[in-house]
């Protein structure tokens, strides 16, 4: 049997086949955004089926963030599902264009390596790791206690995770429901933003500045319900935000309030900035002003996007929660690839110092360009400086014209006004000047457009 929907006959008998086939017409494109499904009983009289097949076919589609419910209104396919995510909205780069879109550290900033997996492997052969074997290696786990404690993060359990992405979305796992609400930076990591729907979870966007989230936007947030914050502490993606030590003490002070929220901190930075890490989660020296929390630090960003290692500090319930559902899908985190990241942070592979200043020279080198052009524009840290622009489309299309592609901003919003985020990491002194005068030149509109400014 088939049910036509618009153009599109939906098909199936079980639930599990309704809702296969839905989604399938979502990823495709003959289901857009917004489109309403039919009534249950409708759908379920069309198909010759029971109504509560149709209802367990929706909660599938539901709980993997393919379609949103509203009680009388029905439902509806989401306006981002998550088989159509976010990192999808990209620009193709024309031949001899400049692509600054990416969000890639620079190569030439990475160690090598070599060395490293040497030494990895020859561990490796002296005693292979084998089922059974503790799944976390006691050399990486101490390297990363050590700088926690040295950056005053609060006391607590480890666990080794496949990046930070990984990490988020088991603790989100393990400690949250389908429908809880969720505080997120607004804009922000769009791969987040895909990830809560995907778990069953709303997304509730927070406002920020340079200085990490707006206190009287976080106390909304969770005046509205939200159970849990998750906030980058530094090299915030895409506005370069910076958690300053005030602003800390402030959201400290807002969270107080809460202690049943979940905090998660992504410090994705850590190893390729140069500002100091200030935790919400506890005052240095403090007791913790939540009862569940985790904070993520990655290997990606300062020593090699492949190496899928980060190592999560948490309350000792979340991290065993996290371990447990570890133990019954993947496993482990390869013991070759944390050896690896062990010995790059022993041997200080890629000094932070080093990195940190490549990248805040090109950063500050585009700001100081942008700002004598009258251009507004935020990078404190990290690899990209966000633009703020009226007209994201405009801007975009007229940057690719003349050989630079931007990434878009509607990949990092939710409700925050339009921009565009530019990738930095090897943006040249000459590029930047360049970079500027075009922008400059298209939001004046001498490009042959309207005045953008």
């Amino acid at each position: 049997m088939a049910f036509v929907l618009g153009e599109y006959r939906v098909q199936g008998r079980r639930a599990s086949e309704i809702a296969a086939d839905v989604e399938r017409a979502v990823g495709s494109g003959a289901l857009p955004p917004g489109t309403a499904l039919p009534p249950l009983r409708d759908l379920a009289a069309e198909l010759g089926v029971n109504p509560n097949t149709v209802a367990a076919a929706y909660r599938l589609l539901r709980d993997r963030g393919v379609i949103e419910t509203a009680g009388r209104k029905g439902s509806r396919v989401r306006a981002r599902p998550v088989n159509a995510p976010r990192d999808r909205i990209r620009i193709p780069v024309p031949p001899g264009a400049r692509d600054l879109a990416d969000g890639n550290p620079d190569p030439a900033l990475l160690p090598p390596l070599g060395p490293a997996l040497a030494v990895a492997a020859a561990a490796a052969e002296r005693r292979p790791t084998l089922y059974g074997d503790p799944i976390a290696d006691p050399g990486l786990l101490a390297l990363a206690a050590a700088a926690y404690r040295e950056d005053g993060a609060p006391p607590g359990a480890l666990a080794v995770c496949s990046g930070s992405l990984d990490a988020i979305g088991r603790v989100l796992a393990a400690r949250l429901r389908p429908g809880d609400l969720v505080a997120v930076e607004d804009p922000g990591w769009g791969s987040v933003f895909d990830l809560l729907p995907a778990l069953g979870l709303k997304v509730l966007p927070t406002a920020l500045d340079d200085q990490g989230p707006l206190p009287g936007a976080l106390a909304d947030a969770l005046a509205a319900g939200a159970r849990a914050l998750i906030v980058t502490s530094r090299a915030q993606n895409p506005t370069g935000a910076v958690v300053t030590a005030a602003r800390a003490a402030e959201l400290r002070a807002v969270l107080a309030g809460h202690p049943d929220v979940l905090l998660i901190e992504d410090d994705h930075g850590h190893g390729m900035v140069d500002q100091p890490f200030h935790s919400l989660a506890a005052a240095p020296g403090g007791d913790p002003v939540v009862g569940h929390r985790a904070l993520i630090r990655s290997a990606a960003k300062a020593l090699a996007p492949d190496l899928r290692v980060s190592v999560l500090l948490g309350d000792q319930d979340t991290v065993d929660r996290v371990l447990g559902r570890q133990r019954l899908d993947t496993g482990w985190v390869s013991l070759l690839l944390q050896r690896t990241v062990a010995e790059l942070w022993r041997a200080g592979g890629a000094p932070p110092e080093v990195v940190a200043a490549g990248y805040r020279a090109r950063r500050e080198g585009l700001l100081r360009a942008l700002a004598a052009r009258g251009i507004r524009a935020h990078g404190e840290s990290g690899l990209n400086v966000w633009v703020p622009v009226p007209d994201e489309s405009a801007v975009t299309a007229a940057l690719v014209q003349r050989g630079w592609v931007p990434a878009p901003g509607a990949r990092y919003r939710l409700q925050s006004p339009p921009g565009i985020r530019l990738t930095v990491s090897t943006l040249a002194p000459a590029e930047a000047t360049a970079l500027a005068d075009d922008l400059a030149e298209i939001l004046a509109g001498r490009d042959g457009g309207s005045r953008l400014i």
